[in-house]
C-alpha cells in the first residue's frame, strides 16, 4: 500500500467541492487500485488529496494517482478551475531525523 499526495491548484474563485473524495473515487478504475482517499482542503501548498493505493510499486502508485487525478479534474464539472500540480509520495520524517 502506498500513500500518494495529489496537490491541486485552484483558479481564483474555485472552491473545492465537499465531496471531492467521492468524485475522485467515481473516476477510479480497477487499474488504479484505490483503497481510500483523504482530503486536506487547507494544506499549506494548496488542496491536497492523500490517495492510498494497493499498487505493485511506488512508481506504479504515482502513475495511477496522476492518471486518476487528471481524469477527475478534466471530467467533473465541479472541478473546473483546478489543475493537478503534483502526484508523488510524500517524504515523511522518521524517528532518526533531528538527532545528532
Amino acid at each position: 500500500m502506498y500513500l500518494i499526495h495529489v496537490r491541486l491548484r485552484a483558479a481564483a474563485g474555485a472552491v473545492l467541492p465537499p465531496d471531492v473524495a467521492g468524485i475522485f473515487t467515481s473516476f477510479a478504475d480497477g487499474d488504479d487500485s484505490v483503497e481510500h482517499i483523504a482530503v486536506h482542503p487547507d494544506a499549506p501548498d494548496g488542496p491536497t488529496l492523500g490517495l492510498f493505493l494497493a499498487a505493485p510499486s511506488l512508481a506504479a502508485a504515482e502513475a495511477a494517482a496522476a492518471r486518476l487525478s487528471r481524469r477527475a479534474v478534466a471530467g467533473h464539472a465541479s472541478l473546473r478551475g483546478f489543475a493537478v500540480v503534483a502526484s508523488e509520495a510524500p517524504l515523511l520524517p522518521g524517528p532518526w531525523w533531528g538527532t545528532a
